[in-house]
């Protein structure tokens, strides 16, 4: 058998796109995964095969002992496993990075460690404060709240730092703020200097404090911030007002509802979080074969017969080409037809298949589709696969000019149970939704019939938005009114709708 290895790798502050490239490259590559309770959940998706054990560290918990996380390493390793201990922030910044790589040393584990973004560096950016600047400070120090045996500093400690560098960056300091801050005034630094504590930097949970060092303790303990947070001291610190810009997003902090089928919530996903929101991934539908699955396998073998494929969503284009592979064809199969997307997102989805779309719809929508497709000359016979229950207007727009048209349906899409439903009117009425996006007529209808009797009344407590007019119109059928609708047809069109609904 062969070695094994371990990899030591950062996952960054809390944002998961601040993971590096090689720190995604290992843990795709992952058997087995460990991980601290500060490394993002969403980057496990990143590892769907590998074993994910949870062995984080948090104050006041029973935490795993650090010899234990180190025999895991040792041994999964010796059995010629790829091992990747996510650790949160630098694995080598005030953690227990260099102890687990002595470990591994000592048994001759082979090891990597992949840096990550140190979180009081990202935290302070995100909180827009920039920790050195030519005018106001030269010189930075990262320090701990408490020494090796969990005990704190002590007040002479600190007293020696107040003076001798520019900005003070305390990470684990919130148990003893008090102290640590008086201490540092006692040791001659002024009580007016700027300082803030900054929780759950660079997520979408992240509150920052700003105050002065004689009154921030008091005034964390009674907005009832605690860890995780940092604490910074300094000059830098009165940039916030002018460098602020993670938070004052308009969407900064706001809980989307993302009712999306499980495979598409992720891009969706990280697109809400790029506008400092925070996701809420909640299936409400599940995407299933057709109920005549040979039909779709029938149209996969004479695809050439066609003179247009037309798809109208990414769910589309992978169940067809699953069924081309199921029949023993490939892209090879498309030699003399064009194919035709309803926008750019089912475009991309060919990509994987060495394809490209010959027409995309301007609007994405079917009438645009079937106008695009009337406008490139003359058709005669036409394949749309698609979902079981879809609109009409393309394929009778198309029939209405005299093409031949073959609907197959690909998959059906289907509300999920009673369980979810019971969840997501829970976390509506307990205020912990502020928006649900619904990205198309399907998410509407099966969110409302989860909601079931009090679907008007519990959405009315939200913010509904909506993909583009189709959706807004299925939305009104159903008694639900969305404050905000995309003019572009896009999960971005619909964020950049929903930011200028709540831009000041």
């Amino acid at each position: 058998m062969s070695q094994g290895k371990v990899w030591l790798v950062g996952a960054g502050p809390g944002e998961p796109g601040l993971i590096t490239v090689r720190g995604l490259e290992v843990l795709s590559q992952a058997d087995v995964v460990l991980y601290d309770a500060l490394a993002h959940p969403s980057l496990l998706d990143a590892c769907p095969g590998a074993d994910k054990r949870y062995v984080g560290k948090r104050y006041a918990f029973d935490n795993p002992p650090q010899a234990g996380i180190n025999r895991v390493l040792i041994e999964e390793a010796k059995q010629g496993k790829k091992v990747v201990r996510l650790k949160g922030g630098d694995p080598f910044l005030f953690a227990r990075g260099a102890e687990e790589a002595e470990a591994l040393a000592d048994a001759g584990i082979p090891f990597e460690v992949v840096p990550g973004v140190p979180s009081p560096v990202a935290a302070a950016a995100y909180a827009g404060m920039s920790l050195t600047h030519r005018d106001l400070s030269s010189s930075t120090t990262f320090i701990t709240g408490s020494d090796k045996a969990g005990k704190e500093w002590s007040p002479d400690a600190w007293k020696k730092l107040a003076t001798a560098t520019d900005t003070i960056c305390v990470l684990m300091g919130m148990r003893r703020i008090e102290d640590i801050t008086r201490a540092i005034i006692d040791g001659g630094r002024d009580p007016g200097t700027p300082a803030a504590v900054i929780q759950w930097g660079a997520r979408p949970e992240q509150r920052v404090e700003v105050a002065t060092l004689g009154t921030i303790a008091q005034r964390v303990r009674d907005s009832g911030i605690t860890n995780p947070a940092i604490i910074v001291v300094g000059q830098i610190v009165s940039l916030r007002d002018k460098l602020s810009w993670y938070d004052s997003r308009p969407l900064f902090g706001k809980r989307i509802l993302v009712p999306r089928p499980a495979h598409q919530a992720v891009a969706t996903a990280e697109a809400v979080r790029a506008r400092s929101a925070r996701p809420i991934a909640f299936p409400v539908i599940e995407i299933v074969d057709p109920p005549e699955p040979e039909r779709l396998l029938a149209a996969a073998r004479d695809v050439q017969r066609y003179d247009w494929v037309l798809f109208t969503s990414a769910n589309g284009v992978d169940r067809f080409f699953a069924a081309l592979a199921q029949v023993g064809r490939d892209a090879r199969a498309f030699a003399t037809a064009k194919i035709g997307v309803i926008g750019p997102k089912t475009g991309k989805a060919l990509d994987r298949f060495g394809l490209r779309p010959d027409l995309v719809a301007k609007e994405y929508v079917g009438e645009a589709l079937a106008e695009a497709i009337l406008g490139a000359g003359d058709v005669r016979r036409v394949l749309i696969p698609r979902a079981l229950e879809a609109r009409e207007d393309l394929p009778k727009l198309l029939e209405a000019s005299g093409a031949e048209v073959n609907v197959v349906p690909a998959y059906e899409t289907r509300p999920v149970g009673k369980k979810q439903a019971e969840e997501l009117r829970d976390m509506i009425e307990s205020g912990d939704v502020d928006v649900v996006m619904f990205t198309s007529g399907s998410t509407v209808s099966s969110t409302v019939e989860l909601l079931g009797d009090r679907a008007v009344e519990l959405l009315g407590r939200i913010t509904v938005a909506s993909i583009g007019p189709i959706t807004t119109r299925a939305a009104e059928a159903r008694g639900v009114t969305p404050a905000a609708t995309a003019s572009e047809y896009t999960v971005d069109g619909l964020l950049d709708a929903l930011e200028a609904h709540f831009r000041p």
